[in-house]
């Protein structure tokens, strides 16, 4: 699979990189061994960065990979998880927690690093604290030999343009805003190329909005995004193609993100992402599809603080 260098870190992943939150159940139960089993495939196929959190399953996703990880070498992969996010509404963004969870952290996946750890939808809290108390937290885990390189991972906009502005970051992680749908994350680009951040996306699939599958409950789509998306859904299948794959291919098309990252606790599905992903992509069906999502281009909802959000500038209503 193509690596590309992200940002000053020397390290170069693979375009397509395994999210582990699907190991905490986030979006259905799970088999134990098909779970374990999503992890070896996923670097057997050539993945080389697992991404987790301890917010994944409240440590179910870093449990998991404590029963899995060990089997692996470890300089086959690059390791990255979060911390900050603990539960739905349990935010600990204070130093001391930092080393507390980082050491958490270490000790359920079984390893003596971490490549990267982000602060986790910061956009929930005050900004001025992760600038002022989590990133130095963070930096004096690098001091010490448990962690590699910091950033911080989220969904608005906004805040990850005032953390550029006012923090030294080695990584980003934007998800839901590099996909058929939602490109504003295209705005950080030059801002993370101007200070050699590495820029990483997540969620090619939008929480299944890009897929034929069921949204989860908890998915914020409004009526008119549904409708819109299953229409493009529809016409990829007319064409004999699961909107999924263009949505996978068209994510980690460009080099201005080094990685996407997706994941599932479903092996198959995981080798299937891997095939996606080494075949061309098709440019008039992607341009249809586009076209077809127009209505609900860059459609997104609030999350976390209101302050901390974009002003909406589409015509769409941000909810029902």
């Amino acid at each position: 699979m193509q690596k590309r260098t992200l940002g000053n870190t020397g390290m170069e992943f693979t375009t397509l990189s395994f999210g582990a939150s699907s190991l905490g159940q986030e979006f259905r139960s799970v088999d134990l061994s098909e779970a374990f089993r999503s992890v070896h495939v996923a670097i057997e196929r050539g993945m080389n960065f697992i991404d987790t959190s301890p917010f994944y399953g409240r440590g179910m996703s870093e449990m998991l990979l404590g029963r899995v990880l060990p089997e692996i070498p470890r300089d086959s992969y690059y390791l990255g998880t979060k911390l900050g996010r603990y539960a739905g509404q349990h935010f600990d963004f204070s130093a001391r927690r930092v080393e507390e969870s980082v050491d958490i952290s270490l000790e359920r996946m079984k390893v003596d690093y971490l490549d990267i750890v982000l602060c986790h939808d910061l956009e929930f809290v005050e900004m001025s604290q992760i600038v002022e108390e989590t990133l130095p937290a963070l930096r004096k885990q690098v001091e010490k030999g448990k962690v590699r390189f910091v950033g911080v991972s989220g969904y608005p906009m906004k805040m990850f343009k005032y953390v550029l502005a006012n923090s030294d970051i080695d990584v980003l992680l934007t998800y839901n805003h590099y996909t058929l749908q939602n490109d504003m994350a295209l705005e950080l680009v030059p801002l993370c190329q101007e200070k050699s951040v590495g820029l990483m996306n997540a969620a090619p699939f939008s929480a299944r909005l890009l897929t034929s599958a069921p949204l989860p409950p908890w998915h914020k789509a409004t009526a008119k995004v549904r409708e819109v998306a299953k229409a493009a859904a529809d016409h990829c299948a007319s064409r004999g193609v699961d909107i999924a794959q263009l949505a996978l291919q068209f994510s980690i098309a460009n080099p201005d993100f080094t990685t996407c990252v997706t994941g599932s606790a479903n092996p198959d599905r995981v080798s299937l992402w891997v095939d996606w992903a080494e075949q061309p992509l098709d440019e008039t069906l992607l341009a249809e599809t586009l076209e077809i999502l127009k209505p609900i281009h860059n459609w997104f909802y609030i999350e976390g603080r209101p302050e901390n959000n974009d002003e909406p500038v589409n015509p769409l209503p941000i909810t029902e």
